[in-house]
């Protein structure tokens, strides 16, 4: 059962790879959560192993649907109201990755409503709800400070979030916002960005929870952070 005094956490793209991995962190410490995802099959997984741990609340859908974002928030004020939002669903896009001069850019399109317009959405609608002393984190990667041949797409939607979270952290000081790059992980969008490859050498998304872990419990300043790096973890 919850604790009237457990905290909440919203976690977009909970079903798999890193949100999964920091919802079990997450529920390993009583926090209730929120998931979503766009496979229901996967999301149902989800829900079986974590609500045996903690309160949980599991909604398929497309973070990119307004209706969804909003039943996201309002599943999590009927837990008490947001500790920490972590905006962690995005799409890579096409695979493997064309180049911008062949990019189609209705394709484009959806990985900006996806990657840059939902997580400001979420956030929109998430500010009425933070407790006070709330976590905002948005999941980044290193293409979106590097011009990596093949990843215009995904880099420029994630350098987009990026400066997104660097106005609204100047905007409202009072909350902590923290855009973070896990590093390279073996999960499935890595696979999809290296399709046909070994990507066995990556490490798992447990290696980069740590470094969140750092970010939601600790009082570290609004900013940009490498989770390995906050953990101390070498690659």
């Amino acid at each position: 059962m919850r604790l009237e005094s457990a905290k909440v956490a919203l976690i977009t793209g909970g079903s798999r790879g890193l949100g999964l991995a920091l919802a079990r962190a997450l529920a390993e410490r009583g926090w209730s959560l929120v998931i979503d995802a766009r496979g229901a099959e996967a999301l149902e997984q989800a829900r079986r192993e974590l609500s045996a741990r903690t309160s949980l609340i599991a909604l398929p859908g497309d973070v990119a649907d307004p209706e969804h974002a909003r039943a996201l928030v309002e599943a999590a004020r009927s837990l008490g109201g947001i500790d920490v939002l972590v905006n962690n669903a995005s799409i890579l896009g096409p695979s493997p990755q064309p180049g911008l001069a062949d990019y189609p850019l209705e394709v484009l399109e959806r990985v900006y409503r996806v990657n840059v317009f939902a997580p400001l959405r979420l956030i929109q609608l998430a500010l009425p709800a933070l407790k006070p002393g709330a976590r905002i984190l948005n999941i980044t990667s290193d293409a979106a400070v590097e011009g990596y041949a093949g990843w215009g797409g995904y880099g420029s939607s994630k350098a987009a979030l990026e400066q997104l979270c660097r106005v609204l952290a100047a905007e409202h000081p009072e909350l902590r916002v923290y855009w973070v790059d896990p590093g390279d992980m073996n999960t499935q969008m890595q696979q999809e960005a290296f399709p046909g490859e070994d990507i066995s050498d990556r490490l798992p998304p447990e290696a980069s929870v740590p470094g969140l872990l750092e970010l939601v419990e600790g009082e570290h300043p609004s900013g940009r952070y490498k989770a390995r790096e906050l953990a101390g973890v070498a690659r």
